[in-house]
């Protein structure tokens, strides 16, 4: 019980950033909030967390922590409801949000299966690639791909995401095919507005390294860039869930696989809860089971 106090006023106070509004949350006095971060830190031999007078900053370990922290809540919260619920089935209303090009293809697939094993749920799919607030616009679910910079948010992992060089055959017959990033400086490559450049990894060493490309085609629409490079006019860099048909069907051909970028991850946030809605857990549970599966990805 005291390890479960110790992460509930960790989460809280990291996520509300200060010791009163996580002590008004618990219902404790921001003193004992205080002594259980102490325990936890002391327990855990690393500081998780910043301390002023005014505001409270997470550290690099803490950072780590947070999300772990999140998911073992809402897991354990998961897990009373489940037992509490017995025979329940999913019931109401659920509104999820997923990006545009990404939920077309691998979301709205699912919602249908969804509907079909839960008909007593009706599904709203908002399908943007804003970044929508969830509390305001009433969003039960979202499905983000990529760094999470909010940490208000609770956070489920779901899977993983790698993304490749590609280019036509025709292209690569007639432009050669580059074997290392440095081979780029001699290609067209296609990039996305605003795109700090390409990531790759070191094959070797491990190094991750942003590569600055150029070329004469840059526009902020991935599927504008997608379909340039089915055109044959160069290089893109792209997802393989956008370009993963392509490449098994050889439409395209990937290139400095060696190099690729660490993945990245998908995730399923949603607003902080104690008890997460049974049609919520349902939904994050058929995606996870889904994205997890490696063979959902391949494309050989």
């Amino acid at each position: 019980m005291d390890t479960f106090k110790e992460l509930s006023a960790f989460v809280n106070a990291a996520t509300r950033g200060s010791l009163s509004a996580a002590a008004r949350i618990e219902g404790v006095t921001p003193a004992i909030i205080g002594r259980r971060l102490d325990a936890l830190e002391a327990r855990l031999g690393v500081k998780l967390l910043q301390r002023t007078t005014r505001r409270l900053s997470l550290t690099f370990e803490g950072q780590a922590f947070l999300e772990d922290s999140q998911r073992i809540l809402n897991d354990l919260a998961n897990a009373e409801a489940a037992v509490s619920l017995g025979g329940v089935r999913a019931s109401g209303y659920l509104k999820v949000s997923a990006p545009a090009g990404f939920g077309r293809r691998h979301v709205a697939p699912h919602v249908s299966r969804y509907m079909r094993e839960n008909a007593e749920v009706t599904v709203n799919l908002d399908l943007s690639d804003r970044i929508v607030d969830l509390l305001n616009e009433g969003i039960d679910c979202a499905v983000r791909i990529g760094e999470l910079t909010d940490s208000s948010l609770v956070s489920v992992r779901l899977g993983e995401m790698r993304r490749v060089v590609v280019a036509t055959p025709a292209y690569l017959v007639a432009h050669g095919v580059p074997r290392s990033p440095a081979d780029l400086t001699q290609h067209n490559c296609l990039s996305l507005g605003q795109q700090r450049g390409w990531m790759f990894k070191h094959p070797e060493n491990g190094e991750v390294e942003t590569i600055k490309v150029s070329g004469n085609f840059e526009c902020n629409d991935g599927a504008v860039l997608h379909e340039w490079a089915l055109q044959g006019r160069g290089l893109a860099w792209r997802s393989l869930w956008e370009v993963g048909q392509d490449l098994k069907e050889g439409r395209l051909t990937s290139v400095l696989d060696a190099w690729q970028a660490p993945p990245l991850g998908i995730y399923a946030v949603f607003p902080q809860r104690r008890h997460l809605p049974l049609r919520v857990r349902v939904f994050i549970d058929l995606l996870k089971e889904t994205y997890g599966r490696a063979s959902y990805w391949e494309i050989d």
